[in-house]
């Protein structure tokens, strides 16, 4: 499939969490998943083990069940989100943080509401049970996964594709796995829903200053 005209600075800047922006009723072809995917393989994980595994669902009624255990798995989330909005709005929050934190909570309720239509549902796991991880080892562990899965988002956005990351299903991870006969010892890391995207338009996200994050030699 012929690629978007990005250079790596502007696909690296460009590449976001695709919510209300993605096409419910376009199908997606197999074969830009799988080639999608041999890219995201091309991505680092610890000693080069290489343990990840990726499930593809395309099925209707699995994506239909996904998308039920989603919505009972972020039900309390959202609420709780939304409490926290309006209690920092009553207390004078910045207008304009405000606007943004609620237009992320309203696509990300959407997303919630509309995910059995999403084509393509792409579950990301690793070989490893994460319960049984030591706390300090957490962060290598899960630095198998992610940098495959930000991967797989930056070849789909290079080709017209969106996704979206979420972990908002690991509340109901144990009823997914038996849905999708996932063994024992395998953990779930990201959900990316994925479609092609409604326009490829996507601009750089603002950020904080660099100054506010950057720390050089210490704290």
């Amino acid at each position: 499939m012929p690629l978007l005209d990005l250079n790596p600075d502007q696909l690296l800047t460009t590449t976001r969490s695709v919510r209300k922006r993605l096409d419910l009723d376009r199908p997606v072809e197999a074969e830009i998943v799988d080639e999608c995917l041999r890219v995201a393989l091309q991505a680092p994980s610890g000693s080069n083990q290489q343990g990840w595994h990726w499930i593809v669902i395309t099925d209707p009624d699995l994506r239909a069940a996904i998308a039920d255990h989603y919505r009972q798995a972020s039900a309390a989330y959202f609420a709780n989100a939304l409490a926290e909005m309006e209690a920092a709005e009553a207390a004078g929050a910045d207008p304009a943080a405000a606007r943004t934190r609620r237009r992320v909570h309203e696509s990300a309720v959407y997303l919630a509401q509309n995910l059995q239509r999403v084509p393509v549902l792409i579950l990301g796991c690793l070989e490893g049970d994460i319960e049984q991880i030591p706390p300090g080892y957490t962060a290598g562990f899960w630095g198998s996964l992610m940098p495959a899965a930000w991967s797989l988002m930056l070849a789909l956005r290079a080709r017209g594709l969106g996704s979206a990351w979420t972990t908002l299903h690991l509340g109901r991870a144990k009823e997914i796995a038996e849905l999708l006969g996932i063994p024992a010892g395998v953990s779930q890391g990201v959900l990316l829903p994925v479609a092609h995207s409604i326009g490829t338009d996507f601009k750089v996200a603002p950020r904080a200053p660099l100054e506010r994050v950057v720390h050089r030699n210490r704290w």
